[in-house]
């Protein structure tokens, strides 16, 4: 099997990560992995963040949580988050967002990375708060966040094994 598609197969999300800092290689390399992915039109409506401060990534954390009225919210506590944003009007934003952020997924995966997706900035990056902090981040105001990605060094491996339940069809 050629590596892309073993990566694929053997991707698992990571919900638990050690304290180990990413490099700033690594986040370089899984930003340019981000930007790397197709985009509709070739527009390319989006940029990407790459939080890896844990003293912010906490002040988010608990933005977040404020703004879903969960005080326990936690998406974590990776060792960086990779907030991809588009612009707020672009109607195909949210594929593109999910292209980008399987490329991440992906190449964190292939570096011996963990990663999750996080839903929660979809439904809160306008959200006063989260919003204040997106601005410091450096995500324009006419922008909008759909998914984010916690990544760090997992604290175990991934399962190998995993049942899909997709109906997959054939018509020939």
């Amino acid at each position: 099997m050629n590596e892309v598609l073993n990566a694929i197969f053997t991707r698992r999300s990571t919900r638990a990560f050690t304290e180990e800092k990413l490099t700033r290689e690594e986040l370089e390399l899984l930003l340019k992995a981000g930007a790397a992915a197709p985009t509709a039109m070739n527009r390319q409506y989006f940029g990407f963040v790459a939080v890896a401060n844990s003293e912010k990534l906490s002040a988010l954390n608990a933005a977040i949580g404020e703004a879903l009225g969960k005080p326990e919210y936690s998406f974590y506590k990776p060792a960086a988050l990779i907030i991809p944003y588009t612009k707020r009007d672009f109607p195909l934003g949210i594929d593109d967002n999910a292209c980008a952020m399987e490329n991440i997924y992906l190449a964190a995966h292939s570096m011996g990375l963990g990663c999750v997706w996080i839903n929660q900035l979809r439904d809160t990056c306008d959200a006063p708060g989260v919003r204040a902090l997106l601005r410091e981040f450096g995500v324009p105001d006419e922008c909008v966040v759909y998914g984010s990605a916690a990544v760090g060094h997992p604290v175990a491996p991934p399962a190998n094994e995993m049942e899909r339940r997709a109906v997959c069809t054939i018509v020939e």
